[in-house]
């Protein structure tokens, strides 16, 4: 299952059409080193991939509707046998053509030779000044004499623009094939945190349940995970971003997976909080019930047309009602959540959005206190929690919490694809119902 290169020159083509007589570049990720001489698997930049399908370093593509013949051109690394022998095959300048639909494709030792013909007459450029700060200066070098020949020649770009607002806006609402190749980045995502759930026992550890995630992530077609496998036992789930995955798992205990599959770059995104052991304990099911509460609460409201912050205003409601109810905070509703004394419990938002990054591009809010509207092709993720960690601090005039509650750390997490009629839930085949989930 690909992206066939059409949908990737339909992308490029309406790019082209909003950026109109400007030229658009983009570069590639860079390698990154892991220890001295040793690089990390090379991931490409999501832009770059969405709009190319190329999938090598030390490339910058370019778009440039006003030139007279290229307006998708490639700069490349060329065939070289000897390091090809090193680090892999090159697919090299006249596959390059060949396979991406260029006009026309360079070596990128050529680049500062070639790239001034397809900017001197844009209006603008666009490009995201990012974190290669040396094509950063590559990039504002050219703007700079082109701006210093303006005067004489009546042309040229006068202005960098970031390309982002307008490419993000379009990375955000999936294609039907985009769709299908998240699904199967969901579904084998779906597989493994089953297979987790199967295996885990009381005195396995951490690592030993993430090695059977990222298994069956690798073993049914994916690149491998799409962030680093959070498998939190006990108080580790109070821990948002925990990684570490070395503890051994106790009686009693809860279990937090956050894991998701890489599948073609398009990324799954699940969590799941259950009894290792098959049983909840008290204060565990009342914080279990009143999480689940609020995912099934927020889901609903997940509506084309609703506010982007509406799903996670309902959880806010849920859970900090819940929280006065079971004695753990204290005041008027309404006051708690305007003073954000509930933090200490549930200090991130309910969701973000999901596609070629995790936490995908584009915007949440469109001016001050404006929050985006769903559309349909939006997906998604909801996943409120409660988090009560054993060093809890309450806030001033907020009850301590009895020793009973803490180390407890609960999140549930699906994937929403937001449909013309309302939304579908990619996730359901990871059960998170009490009774799925426990003896």
């Amino acid at each position: 299952m690909n992206i066939k290169l059409a949908e990737y020159g339909q992308r490029r083509e309406r790019l082209m059409k909003k950026i109109g007589t400007g030229t658009a570049i983009f570069r590639s990720a860079p390698t990154v080193i892991m220890h001295n001489d040793v690089e990390y698997v090379f991931r490409q930049d999501s832009d770059f991939f969405y709009l190319t399908g190329f999938n090598e370093p030390e490339a910058v593509a370019v778009l440039a509707p006003h030139h007279e013949e290229h307006h998708f051109v490639l700069f490349v690394q060329p065939k070289d046998s000897e390091k090809e022998t090193w680090t892999g095959y090159r697919c090299g300048v006249d596959k390059a053509k060949e396979f991406y639909g260029a006009d026309k494709v360079y070596p990128i030792n050529e680049l500062h030779e070639k790239l001034p013909q397809y900017i001197e007459k844009a209006n603008r450029i666009y490009y995201h000044l990012g974190r290669d700060k040396n094509f950063n200066k590559v990039i504002l070098s050219y703007w700079q004499r082109l701006m210093a020949a303006y005067p004489k020649r009546g042309a040229g770009p006068v202005a960098i623009e970031d390309p982002n607002p307008i490419l993000h806006s379009m990375r955000q609402v999936k294609s039907i094939t985009e769709l299908e190749m998240l699904r199967k980045a969901i579904g084998i995502s779906v597989i493994a945190h089953n297979r987790a759930r199967e295996f885990v026992q009381v005195g396995h550890y951490e690592y030993e349940v993430q090695a059977e995630i990222e298994h069956a992530f690798l073993s049914h077609g994916g690149i491998g995970p799409a962030y680093p496998s959070i498998v939190a036992s006990g108080a580790n789930a109070c821990i948002l971003h925990y990684i570490e995955n070395c503890r051994q798992i106790q009686e009693n205990e809860l279990l937090l997976i956050d894991a998701g599959c890489s599948y073609g770059y398009y990324n799954g995104d699940i969590t799941r909080t259950f009894p290792v052991s098959g049983k909840f304990t008290g204060e565990q099911k009342a914080i279990y019930e009143l999480v689940l509460e609020a995912q099934l609460r927020s889901i609903k409201s997940v509506q084309p047309g609703k506010s982007y912050n509406e799903f996670h205003d309902i959880a806010v409601c849920v859970l900090v009602q819940g929280l006065i109810d079971l004695g753990l905070l204290k005041g008027d509703l309404e006051e708690i959540i305007k003073e954000e004394k509930y933090k200490p419990f549930y200090m991130h938002k309910t969701g973000h959005w999901l596609g070629l990054d995790v936490h995908d591009v584009g915007v949440y809010k469109q001016g001050e206190g404006t929050w985006k509207l769903l559309e349909p092709g939006h997906l998604l993720t909801v996943e409120p929690g409660i988090y009560i960690s054993p060093n809890i601090k309450p806030l001033k005039g907020q009850p301590e919490i009895p020793e009973r509650w803490r180390g407890i750390g609960i999140r549930i997490e699906d994937n929403v694809f937001v449909t013309k009629t309302g939304h579908e839930v990619l996730t359901t085949g990871v059960p998170k119902m009490i009774d799925e989930i426990s003896l």
